[in-house]
């Protein structure tokens, strides 16, 4: 496990569920972990845990990103948040700021970390996708939007960055136990009108053929590896790990 002693990596939205599974992950492989989140304090808990640094950052503010430069050779995107609505209701403030943060804020980390990636002619990069930037699910649109954005941006990045050893892939989960499920569930089952045990058995998992919830520790597997010298053929890829969800 220090096969990544050297490294640099920086994790967005690392204080909690997949991004802080990422950065334990990263840090027990052997790289200097950067935990980048909205929440200071637990940006900083979760840093001080494995030896890396905090940045407290507010991603949906995009202009001071426009002149970031990043010195480091792993990059995950992974800041997200959901919001659940009929598109007739949807907030179109809340729209923009999904993409904003989601798609536009990926796209400025990525422009400002590939100059140095392709001096060193190394680079990972890993965003956190979801089975829907592959499929669309009823009242997301925002969410699914800036996914299936995030997909093209992370295939555009791998072509560009492949002559210069830089790989791009994107992870695909189905739901995750994290606290953005856990308060998805409670807006679906007020959307829904159903108690929130039906909602994980009738919605989050109906399409799944393994009926449970992906472990963020599982999800932080598969980007070990994805940043691995063991992964550097795999770039331009969708990796799913969503119990079946889109073999349907």
């Amino acid at each position: 496990m220090t096969a990544l002693r050297g490294r640099t990596a920086l994790v967005t939205g690392g204080a909690s569920g997949i991004g802080a599974a990422c950065a334990r992950q990263l840090a027990a492989r052997g790289a200097v972990v950067t935990v980048a989140d909205l929440d200071e304090a637990g940006a900083k808990s979760v840093a001080d845990e494995i030896g890396g640094k905090a940045w407290a950052v507010d991603l949906s503010d995009v202009g001071p990103l426009e002149q970031l430069r990043l010195e480091t050779d792993i990059l995950v995107n992974n800041a997200g948040v959901q919001y659940v609505s009929p598109i007739t209701e949807f907030p179109p403030e809340r729209f923009r700021f999904i993409q904003t943060l989601m798609v536009e804020a990926p796209f400025l980390l990525i422009r400002a970390a590939l100059p140095y990636m392709y001096d060193n002619g190394f680079g990972r990069i890993v965003n956190i996708s979801s089975v829907h930037g592959l499929r669309a699910s009823e009242f997301k649109v925002a969410y699914v939007t800036a996914k299936h954005a995030l997909e093209g941006l992370s295939k555009v990045t791998a072509l560009e960055g492949g002559p210069h050893g830089v790989t791009s892939n994107c992870v695909n989960p189905g739901y995750v136990r994290t606290p953005l499920v856990t308060k998805q569930i409670a807006d679906q089952a007020r959307t829904h009108g159903i108690s929130s045990d039906e909602v994980v058995e009738q919605v989050l998992l109906k399409e799944s053929a393994i009926k449970r919830l992906l472990e963020p520790e599982e999800v932080a597997s598969l980007v070990g590896w994805l940043v691995s010298d063991d992964a550097g053929m795999v770039t331009g890829a969708s990796y799913t790990m969503d119990g079946g969800w889109s073999a349907r």
